[in-house]
Parts: structure tokens; C-alpha cells; sequence
């Protein structure tokens, strides 16, 4: 019978954690215009949003040059990145890794780096006489944007598509209309 209590409890707490995931910071707004994308600036940057409405809210999704990303404040700086992980659709869950902040992606459990969009995973060398687990790195996997603050404003460069990684194959989804479109 302990064993059912105990059970249930276990259940429970997962369950009351989804919903705090699920129901986390909500979004300040979605900025776009009638050209599909946020307003973009004569310099090229995108204006995202005010500086203190991202710092209340901890993050604000765009959609930049058809691509949804999310801009992130976390312990003093501003991270902006594709909105969707490298396999599948990115939650607000920050957590410290090795003394890196990361997303971690609630489905996969996958490790982003905020400052890098790498994606790191933790291994042991069993060759070392004592393996211990490491942090290591899979290489940059998601798609950093360069956020700029100008007079209280939030900009980011648009996305520089010459390169290509991992996060493009579900952004590129999500541009499409594909099955990862927000609201579907």
C-alpha cells in the first residue's frame, strides 16, 4: 500500500511540474508585420522588443525573417536563438551546466548553450582507471543570434544563412507551414 502512496506522490509531482513548464513566463508579444518578419531597422538589426518588458517577462518570441526565434534574459545578458532545438521545439527551462546556462529541451533532454548553441553531453573516457562523467561538447548545434541594445531597445542581427546548423532543419519546418507551426 506505501508503495501506491509513494507512486502516486511520484505522479503527482511530475504532473504539477509539466504544468509549471508548460504554463511558464508567458511571451511579452509576438512582433511582426505585414511583411512576415519584425521591423527591420536601416542598419539591417530587427527590433525585437523594449529592454524592460523582455528583462520582466525573462523572454519574448519574434519571428525573424520568417524564422521564430526567442530572446532570452538570463543573470544580466541577453541570448537570442532559433526558437526550435535541433530536434524538436524549445521550452524556457534554463538550468546551469558545468557553468554554462543551457536550455534543456523537456522531451530529449538535450543541453543547448545560451552563449554558444552548442550542444554538450555528459560521457566517461572508459579507458580512464577511474571514469568519471564529463560535460562534453557536440558542436554548435542551434542558432545564435547576435542581440544588440540600442536606447532601450532590443535588436538582433538577421540570421546568417551561409552557414547552416542542426536547428535550421525544424526552423526551416516551422517557415514552411510544416507540422511545428506555432499554434498547431
Amino acid at each position: 500500500m506505501l508503495d501506491l502512496i509513494i507512486l502516486g506522490l511520484h505522479y503527482l509531482i511530475c504532473f504539477l511540474i509539466s504544468v509549471a513548464i508548460w504554463c511558464g513566463p508567458k511571451d511579452v508579444g509576438l512582433h511582426s508585420s505585414s511583411t512576415g518578419g519584425a521591423e527591420r531597422e536601416p542598419d539591417g538589426l530587427v527590433f525585437i522588443g523594449k529592454e524592460e518588458d523582455i528583462k520582466k517577462s525573462q523572454r519574448i518570441t519574434a519571428e525573424v525573417d520568417g524564422r521564430e526565434i526567442v530572446v532570452f534574459y538570463h543573470e544580466g545578458k541577453f541570448h537570442a536563438l532559433d526558437s526550435r532545438c535541433y530536434r524538436k521545439i524549445f521550452a524556457s527551462v534554463i538550468s546551469d551546466i558545468d557553468g554554462q546556462a543551457c536550455i534543456v529541451c523537456p522531451w530529449h533532454k538535450f543541453k543547448i548553450t545560451l552563449e554558444t548553441g552548442e550542444g554538450l553531453y555528459e560521457g566517461i573516457n572508459p579507458l580512464e582507471p577511474s571514469p568519471a562523467p564529463k560535460w562534453l561538447s557536440k558542436g554548435v548545434k542551434q542558432r545564435i543570434h547576435k542581440v544588440t541594445i540600442d536606447k532601450g531597445n532590443v535588436y538582433v542581427d538577421p540570421p546568417d544563412l551561409s552557414v547552416s546548423f542542426d536547428s535550421d532543419n525544424y526552423a526551416d519546418k516551422y517557415k514552411n507551414g510544416g507540422e511545428l507551426a506555432m499554434g498547431k
